[in-house]
């Protein structure tokens, strides 16, 4: 090997040892573009925060805050208070403490109320949400009892009503978010649920899971209710997550009759589950778009609910015209379907445009890893064996970081 040989084999060892160090050192957790048309996409970090809601941490994060300090009395103060006010603005006449899940929220109205108790629940809400965690499972955690009832498809309000005795602690409704069961079909509704709770003196807790603030009917999802129903229900607790579509950081909010979530407040359970300042600085920017009503232009998710076929299929071929095909690589659009995730609207299919990848003599497989190999990392998904771009879930920002792994691959 002549001297420049030698030279060039050097600095390839050298790019690759700098490259081995600088992977081993930096942060595993890093931002990725989300192309795969999944809005709520939990593996990714479910719902990305509005400009106001990260500005809102920034602020906080980077100094002191009044957290736990009474400003008007100079003395301590409760962290429950922050994004409760807000919540009782939006829903008029409740009460709300926030925890740092969904699944920590159900935990702790079950320790409060059901505590060595029973719960009576119908087998079909006995679901499984993500990471394999199970309802009964969270449900035996909280130290009450699970008491089924009904079958899988059918449950009836007399079937509650048999189960009820003296070891009855709450009535617990989960709503079927992430999953459909269809045909022969029969359900108690809340409201049935909610007068029986009233005459057996019991609490009804529903467990409502997305946490969607607004009807989705003009986004063309006329199938998953709002908060504000299941609270008109008469239901003593609602409990939904805070980073689906909310649009907000991961949070298990709780909202109901004021004694009811005084109970909570007060259970020891609800300072271990408690959240930090930035989780309730991105929680109240987020809940001040909807008390605005501006929350449609604000969060997100709201914004890719809203966007268009048409705006997808322009932006998306706006994108590939700027990218030179003339090798092996191909780029085309046509029509799909885009997903909510997260568990919600389970069955809705929103219809978009993707960008189709294929490559000459590379699989699916192979280019997928290569679009997620890139820095920062272009999350795709294959279909019928090919790769599949929807620019719905993808901010406009982010497309150059799109062109730029699509270019490499041309």
């Amino acid at each position: 090997m002549d001297e420049a040989g030698l030279e060039g084999a050097l600095e390839s060892i050298v790019d690759a040892v700098r490259d081995n160090l600088e992977s081993e050192i930096r942060g595993s957790l890093s931002s990725a573009v989300n192309a795969t048309g999944v809005i709520v996409h939990t593996n990714l970090g479910r719902a990305p925060l509005s400009s106001r809601a990260t500005d809102a941490v920034a602020e906080i994060a980077r100094g002191y805050s009044n957290l736990e300090f009474d400003l008007e009395t100079g003395k301590r103060g409760s962290r429950h208070r922050h994004a409760a006010h807000l919540l009782e603005r939006l829903f008029p006449g409740t009460d709300a403490v926030v925890v740092n899940n969904a699944a920590a929220a159900v935990m702790l109205s079950l320790n409060t109320f059901a505590l060595g108790k029973e719960v009576v629940i119908s087998r079909g809400e006995l679901v499984e949400i993500g990471g394999s965690f199970r309802v009964p499972d969270i449900l035996e955690r909280s130290g009450a009892r699970l008491r089924e009832v009904g079958t899988t498809n059918k449950t009836r309000i007399e079937d509650y009503a048999k189960a009820v005795g003296p070891e009855t602690g709450a009535l617990l409704r989960v709503h079927p978010s992430n999953f459909r069961i269809v045909g022969f079909t029969e359900s108690a509704t809340t409201e049935e649920l909610v007068a029986l709770g009233k005459e057996k003196d019991l609490p009804v807790i529903e467990d409502f899971g997305s946490g969607n603030l607004l009807s989705l009917a003009p986004f063309g999802l006329t199938r998953e209710p709002t908060v504000a129903q299941s609270l008109a229900s008469g239901v003593a607790l609602s409990i939904f997550s805070g980073d689906k579509l909310l649009g907000g950081p991961q949070a298990g909010i709780l909202v109901g009759h004021r004694t009811a979530i005084d109970a909570c407040r007060k259970n020891p359970l609800a300072r271990a589950l408690r959240v930090d300042k930035m989780a309730y600085a991105a929680l109240e920017a987020t809940l001040l778009s909807f008390v605005e009503g501006k929350a449609t232009t604000e969060i997100p998710v709201l914004r890719m609910l809203a966007a268009s076929n048409e705006e997808i299929s322009e932006r998306s071929n706006r994108l590939i015209a700027g990218i030179d095909t003339s090798g092996t690589v191909t780029l085309s659009t046509e029509n799909a379907t885009s997903r909510v995730g997260g568990g919600a609207a389970a069955d809705a299919e929103i219809p978009t445009t993707v960008i189709v990848v294929t490559q000459k003599g590379v699989s699916a497989d192979a280019l997928v890893t290569t679009l997620r190999n890139h820095r920062p990392p272009v999350i795709a998904r294959i279909s019928e064996g090919r790769v599949l771009l929807d620019l719905r879930t993808v901010a406009p920002e982010q497309e150059l970081h799109v062109l730029a792994a699509l270019s490499e691959l041309a």
